[in-house]
């Protein structure tokens, strides 16, 4: 896929300024260019250029996007998918791989979404409430280790 430094200028990278060090300037410097045109980019390049952060924001200055983009987060997911242990999640993965394919609709999208955001509150509240007891009992833990030390140095002849 292709895109060009003037589409990549108008939606606003970071560093535009003259004088700046950052992408934008890198990536100049790394095509031998002073400033934007309209010659093809492929994102290829600019990954091989600025590396794999410039080069995923790069992905919405491309004509025709959506899908590639969607289908890229949806393998990324899948690499930790074990990981996920509440179906909700899964399916959500499985139904924006198919809107991106055009076999789910918005509404269908959305409804996921929603599932999904709701599988991760479910998992917060059950990891901060694993917290506060793994807390609460290394506390405990702690606190009868003090109580043995404090017998032994207290607890013998010295009444």
């Amino acid at each position: 896929m292709n895109t060009t430094l003037n589409l990549i200028l108008a939606a606003k990278p970071c560093g535009q300024e003259l004088g700046s060090t950052t992408g934008w300037q890198k990536l100049l410097a790394g095509l031998d260019k002073t400033g934007p045109d309209d010659e093809p980019l492929s994102l290829i390049r600019i990954l091989d250029i600025n590396g794999l952060d410039d080069a995923i924001w790069a992905v919405r200055a491309t004509p025709g996007h959506e899908r590639p983009a969607r289908l890229l987060a949806v393998d990324c997911a899948r690499e930790v998918q074990y990981l996920m242990t509440d179906p909700r999640s899964v399916a959500a993965l499985d139904v924006t791989e198919r809107y991106a394919n055009g076999l789910a609709t918005e509404a269908e999208l959305a409804a996921a979404r929603a599932a999904a955001w709701a599988a991760r509150a479910t998992a917060e509240a059950a990891a901060w409430a694993a917290r506060a007891t793994a807390e609460a009992a290394a506390r405990a833990a702690a606190r009868e280790k003090q109580r043995a030390h404090f017998i032994r140095i207290f607890g013998d002849n010295n009444d």
